[in-house]
């Protein structure tokens, strides 16, 4: 509320540079503020008496919403990517999606691994477990492991979380790329 929204009988008054003036007659804070060529917002609506400030309000609202900007412009969205694998997977296959892997971790976002089975496959699922073991063991420096495999229908899923640090160093490349 500002201005003539506030109809409190008494209010405690704070002052432009944040020095309380006490406890004033809500017309008298009004007058007050309408001296100075400033808006009367009440801070504290719930407190007994309410809290009421002389400042700029468009002034204010105006700096509320750059910093905002801010922080959305420094707000990073994690994407999960998922990486397939099937139970009879060869050796070279593996290390390419490896590969994909260590990318994903590497730019910030968590991983999906996940086994289908089909038909038959499913009576083996110890295989797919060996498997996501191994991935995360080679991926221990880039990654930890968020859940560990896990059957879900005819799918066994793990999650990785990227490494604190390396996210950071991300970020700090996405810095300077943005800057050149």
């Amino acid at each position: 509320m500002i201005n003539e929204q506030i109809r409190d009988k008494e209010v405690r008054l704070i002052d432009t540079d944040g020095a309380q003036m006490g406890i004033v007659a809500g017309r008298e804070a009004q007058r007050i503020a309408d001296e100075k060529r400033l808006d009367l917002v009440k801070i504290s609506p719930t407190a007994k008496p309410p809290v009421c400030k002389i400042m700029d309000y468009s002034k204010f609202r105006f700096e509320q919403s750059k910093k905002e900007k801010e922080a959305r412009k420094k707000q990073r969205t994690i994407d999960i990517k998922e990486i397939r694998l099937s139970p009879n997977i060869d050796t070279h296959d593996i290390n390419v999606k490896l590969r994909k892997a260590i990318e994903f971790l590497k730019d910030g976002d968590k991983v999906k691994i996940s086994v289908r089975f089909r038909g038959r496959e499913l009576g083996r699922t110890e295989v797919a477990h060996v498997i996501l073991n191994d991935l995360a063991q080679k991926l221990a420096d880039y990654g930890n492991v968020e859940k560990p495999p896990k059957m879900e229908a005819r799918t066994m899923a793990m999650f990785m979380a990227p490494k604190p640090q390396l996210v950071e160093k991300a970020e700090k490349t996405e810095g300077a790329e943005s800057n050149a």
